[in-house]
């Protein structure tokens, strides 16, 4: 196979890492009703970095693709950092919950870690976070309750408040929708 030129190296980086994401989320699904794919998600993720954040930093925009393969999949920190550098690597381990916590207490974690990641790692959460707003509506997730969804959006808007400084830009939009998202579920009867 012949190696990238340095013109298409980044474009090169981020496909695989597509690629990569897409094989190890491959049968996994979101939990909305039309069990959209996972892999729209860390796409979305990485768009919403790029789009409206600005963020042209191709470790950030390769761990934002990644962010979930060491939590939701069978890969290794060793693989990611064969693959992709220990830049990427670090990156997605900053942002990976530990699964073998019960699920509050990942979430405290996640509010009690924010403030201390570093900023590329803050810029992927709170790009995560955005994401995972736009796919709250009053119909999906499928399952959830009322009280669930304005938990979690109480929740992430604690995370993303100890992100604070690492993307206006980024925080203005999560910012937007979570208040859109509260206008939403509140008019619902």
């Amino acid at each position: 196979m012949k190696a990238p030129s340095e013109n298409n190296a980044p474009a090169a980086k981020l496909l695989a890492a597509v690629l990569f994401a897409a094989r190890k989320h491959r049968r996994q699904r979101r939990k909305d009703s039309e069990r959209t794919p996972y892999i729209n998600h860390p796409i979305a993720v990485a768009e919403a970095l790029s789009r409206l954040g600005g963020i042209a930093d191709l470790a950030t925009l390769l761990a934002a693709i990644l962010h979930d393969t060491l939590e939701d999949t069978e890969t290794t920190t060793r693989e990611l950092e064969e693959e992709f550098g220990r830049e990427v690597c670090q990156l997605v381990q900053e942002v990976t919950d530990n699964m073998s916590l019960p699920d509050p207490e990942r979430k405290r974690l996640q509010i009690v870690h924010a403030p201390h990641l570093s900023a590329a790692a803050q810029q992927i959460k709170v790009a995560d976070k955005l994401c995972n707003l736009l796919d709250l509506t009053p119909d999906q997730p499928m399952g959830w309750t009322l009280e669930r969804k304005l938990g979690y959006l109480d929740w992430a808007e604690k995370v993303v408040a100890g992100c604070h400084g690492c993307s206006r830009e980024l925080e203005d939009h999560f910012n937007a929708i979570l208040n859109e998202k509260r206008r939403e579920l509140a008019a619902r009867p």
